[in-house]
């Protein structure tokens, strides 16, 4: 596995470095050595956030957690948390992984301009390639956001998919 450690506000220790080596040889049985792994630590005042970002054969699985003491307190709650969310979803992972039918899907970019009557402080650009709606919503899941944008394979049209606040899912579909 390929590892990132990219360090916000801070610079990461070696003891940080290493610690997250060890962690995520856990995750690497998932995967193999094809996995790339991106750690993100940021120090905000007293707040400490590793985020993780796990990207294999276009899935991503990602996870983040903060702690009021340490960085390596937080990347180990990160690193669980990661480690439940793919074992909640093993079976669906392995059924997408094996058929090879997800792609990656997000390219993060760091936008640098900005309107003049909005703050906009991130831009993402998305690869829309015909999905399911059962695949869109696992890759919301594993990426741990409350939406997803993906070309419907049934309608070919754009739709985003989102979590409600009961745990049910619901549809966002253009009008015809």
């Amino acid at each position: 596995m390929r590892i990132t450690i990219t360090g916000r506000k801070c610079t990461p220790r070696e003891s940080f470095k290493d610690r997250a080596e060890v962690k995520l040889a856990k995750i690497e049985r998932f995967f193999g050595d094809d996995a790339e792994a991106k750690i993100t630590a940021t120090v905000e005042r007293n707040t400490k956030i590793v985020e993780i970002t796990v990207k294999y054969e276009g899935m991503f699985f990602r996870a983040e957690r903060t702690s009021p003491d340490s960085l390596e307190d937080a990347l180990d709650d990160c690193v669980d948390a990661l480690i439940r969310r793919i074992r909640k979803n093993k079976t669906k992972v392995a059924r997408q992984i094996h058929s090879g039918s997800l792609v990656e899907m997000f390219d993060a970019e760091a936008s640098g301009e900005e309107e003049k009557e909005f703050d906009l402080v991130r831009r993402k650009s998305v690869y829309l390639r015909p999905q399911s709606l059962d695949e869109a919503i696992l890759q919301m899941n594993m990426l741990g956001h409350a939406f997803y944008m993906f070309l419907n394979a049934e309608t070919e049209s754009v739709n985003v998919v989102y979590r409600r606040k009961d745990g049910t899912y619901g549809l966002i579909e253009p009008e015809e």
